[in-house]
This record gives C-alpha cells, sequence and structure tokens, in this order.
C-alpha cells in the first residue's frame, strides 16, 4: 500500500532560476506534476502549446494576463491582444481565477502587475519538472537575456510549440 503525501506550507522541491517548487511530481506520480509558481512582474510565458499535455493554473495571489484558446487570426505579435472566432479574448485573473488547457490549445500567462504573483500549476502527464530544470539552466546562463533559440529548440524536445517570444516585457505605463 502507498500513502499519500502531506506537506506543511512552504516545503516542497525548489526550482531554481524559475521560481517555482515543485510539490508532486514523476517520482510520486506518472499522472502530473504540480508546482507552486512565483511570476515576476514584466514576466511573460509566451504564447505556446502542447500537443500531449494538459495543464491547470489556479491564482493564489496577484493578477495574470491569461489565455487559453485559439487565435482568429495567425498566431503572432502580442498575444495579448488576440481574440477567438467566437469572441473569446485574453482575461486578467485575480486569486481564485482558474485557466484549464487542453492538448493542443494555445496559452500563456503574463504579469503586467507591479507586485508577484503567485499560482497553483498542475500538468499531466507529469516530468515536466524535468523541462523546467533545463530552462533555468538555459535562463541562468550567461547573466543576459536568455537565448530564444535554444529556449525553442529546449522546449520543442518537451512538447512545448512556441508562438510567442518566452521573457521579460516592459510593464504598462
Amino acid at each position: 500500500m502507498t500513502d499519500g503525501l502531506l506537506l506543511p506550507p512552504g516545503a516542497g522541491r525548489d526550482i531554481p532560476g524559475v521560481d517555482m517548487t515543485l510539490k508532486v511530481g514523476a517520482e510520486r506520480s506518472r499522472q502530473w506534476s504540480v508546482f507552486e509558481a512565483r511570476v515576476a512582474p514584466g514576466f511573460d510565458v509566451g504564447a505556446h502549446l502542447h500537443h500531449h499535455a494538459e495543464e491547470m493554473f489556479y491564482i493564489l495571489e496577484g493578477e495574470l494576463d491569461l489565455l487559453a484558446f485559439h487565435p482568429r487570426d495567425e498566431a503572432e505579435g502580442d498575444w495579448r491582444v488576440w481574440e477567438s472566432d467566437s469572441g473569446a479574448s485574453v482575461f486578467r485573473g485575480g486569486p481564485g481565477s482558474f485557466m484549464h488547457v487542453p492538448a493542443g490549445c494555445p496559452h500563456a500567462f503574463f504579469n503586467a502587475g507591479p507586485m508577484p504573483a503567485r499560482m497553483l500549476f498542475m500538468v499531466s502527464p507529469s516530468g515536466h519538472e524535468d523541462y523546467l530544470r533545463e530552462m533555468a539552466e538555459l535562463v541562468t546562463a550567461g547573466g543576459g537575456p536568455p537565448d530564444q533559440a535554444a529556449i525553442a529548440a529546449l522546449r520543442a524536445r518537451h512538447d512545448i510549440h512556441q508562438l510567442t517570444a518566452f521573457g521579460r516585457r516592459p510593464l504598462p505605463g
């Protein structure tokens, strides 16, 4: 018989360089990985999609601009102005907001606020922590802006198909 897992607040395995804490990963579950993520002001994960993975995001603190739909026009430029054929647009979500992303659905998040945001992030199947460790190495290497070609190659190896750039962007007004 396998016991469950109980973690006190703040517990888990930190993933340096991406400001995430792994709560449950592939070592405990084949079905999903769960993270607590802190999203710095100005951080844009970039619009992307996964052909096989499914994700869920639940905002605990702060606000994030959220995208989870197929754009009406070609997926390029600033994803924050995209709209879907049904009229859906980017949503600004605060504490308690939830986003589900089925496999194949373009999605993104951006912190346009002055304070960090915090969210619970779940991905199925498990193993996303391997990608995040590799991403942390890329982001912290060299001390300058991340190499977008290297990020795109890493993401492609992990079923993450980049539609817009990853990184920091200026905060509004």
